[in-house]
């Protein structure tokens, strides 16, 4: 069983019933991403997929909760990249490779990874205070951190918490400019976007870590 995590709801995780739902999912994308949460309906979603109401409605129970559902996704990618394996990396290495690896999740996730950045609004309230959380435990161990290797001399900056979020802000703002099929591939803007956050952070050069498409 899947637990849908924008809703709390129960549905049977099936090939053909994922399959519909990514479907569904995608179709929906395009047109949150074209148009933004307030101009985009029901109707619209099913005339793009060539369905019927009812075969939405089997999956979704609104247009809020696709939204949520498209959201929540790269939210999670990029809020618990400091939860996986690293604690034997110096604390440097594990920031550089957190504030990395949230450029290119945000780069893979397009456009989906900027919905929360476009269209706060459209969440539940429940859906935000839970987004907000994911931020702040983010956010919390990236401090811890920062000031680690501060203290151990491998970084230089002022304040922690402007830090941090000047640092993430690159990825952050990414929605007003980015566009795939540009000048520079996804690759090619990782390395690009990588050393920038790396020196808001402080981090000496020759201790910059050589970007990658995966960490």
């Amino acid at each position: 069983m899947r637990q849908d995590t924008s809703t709390g709801r129960q549905k049977a995780a099936t090939p053909s019933t994922d399959a519909k739902r990514e479907r569904i999912l995608r179709a929906a994308e395009r047109l949150f991403h074209m148009q933004g949460y307030a101009d985009t309906t029901i109707d619209q979603i099913v005339r793009e997929l060539g369905v019927t109401k009812p075969y939405v409605y089997y999956y979704f129970r609104n247009k809020q909760e696709i939204f949520e559902v498209l959201a929540w996704e790269p939210s999670v990618a990029c809020f618990t990249v400091l939860d996986g394996p690293g604690m034997g990396r110096p604390a440097h290495e594990r920031v550089a490779r957190a504030l990395q690896e949230v450029i290119r999740l945000t780069i893979v996730y397009y456009p989906a990874s900027f919905f929360a950045f476009r269209d706060p609004q459209a969440f539940r309230p429940e859906f935000a205070a839970e987004l907000t959380r994911l931020a702040n435990h983010f956010y919390t161990k990236l401090c811890v951190l920062l000031d680690q290797a501060r203290a151990d001399g491998t970084l230089d900056f002022g304040d922690t918490r402007v830090t941090a979020q000047a640092a993430c802000s690159i990825s952050g703002y990414m929605y007003t400019w980015y566009r795939p099929g540009g000048r520079l591939g996804p690759e090619q803007m990782l390395r690009e976007l990588a050393p920038l956050a790396w020196r808001v952070i402080g981090l000496d050069r020759k201790n910059f870590p050589p970007t990658q498409e995966h960490t």
